[in-house]
């Protein structure tokens, strides 16, 4: 090998040296800890905040908070060898069954955060004896997870189960807001996006014209 020869090829390894080195300070710069800054409110704020309703923030489990799948799947979405989050074991129709539950990233200090502001409910169309066991985890004793909704609470429609809000609450200015659904993406930050509206909406008398244009931005990503 010339020395030309020799130069190009040191060149080439620095060069994907380089890109090794920025692959993983990139992927180290995505999975740090990130933390929404909760400024204390203003005098007038927390006037304005005395003079309304405490909100109801109505929260999905699964593709939402979490993403599982159990042992009778044969494609599974999350990528071999991706360890869960925790494994819950249940008896469905008397027959053990394995759920391998992984959490969304952030969802931990997302409930956190949004449980200062709203009143946490869970509304999930999955039977009680999983939904119970997952919420349970989420959790974690803290006891923001008290209201809880299930399939039995849903309407059966078409061969699909709905959830109706009005269950929860009859006033519907108070509402839910759409989310993209998760499966295994680990860089994923959706729950931290949504923290700044939801600081925002809890100001709000009505939220639905709110809600009603982010569900129309939602639809055209």
């Amino acid at each position: 090998m010339g020395l030309r020869g020799f130069f190009l090829l040191a060149a080439k390894i620095w060069s994907f040296i380089c890109y090794c080195f920025k692959r993983q300070a990139r992927a180290i710069i995505q999975h740090q800890t990130v933390k929404y800054e909760c400024i204390p409110l203003s005098p007038l704020s927390k006037h304005r905040l005395s003079m309304l309703k405490r909100k109801i923030l109505v929260l999905d489990l699964d593709e939402t908070l979490i993403h599982s799948h159990h042992d009778g799947v044969l494609r599974q979405t999350v990528k071999p060898g991706t360890p869960p989050d925790f494994v819950l074991k249940v008896n469905i129709d008397r027959h053990p069954v394995r759920f391998f539950v992984h959490k969304r990233p952030h969802v931990d200090y997302f409930l956190d955060v949004v449980s200062q502001w709203y009143d946490l409910v869970v509304f999930t169309a999955s039977m009680e004896i999983y939904g119970a066991a997952v919420a349970d985890k989420l959790d974690n004793n803290r006891g923001i997870l008290k209201r809880r909704y299930y399939r039995q609470h849903c309407q059966l429609m078409q061969g699909s189960y709905t959830k109706q809000l009005t269950e929860i609450c009859k006033d519907l200015s108070n509402n839910a807001i759409p989310i993209k659904s998760w499966f295994s993406e680990p860089t994923d930050i959706s729950l931290l996006c949504l923290l700044p509206m939801l600081d925002a909406l809890r100001f709000c008398h009505d939220v639905r014209s709110v809600l009603s244009r982010n569900l129309h931005l939602h639809k055209t990503v």
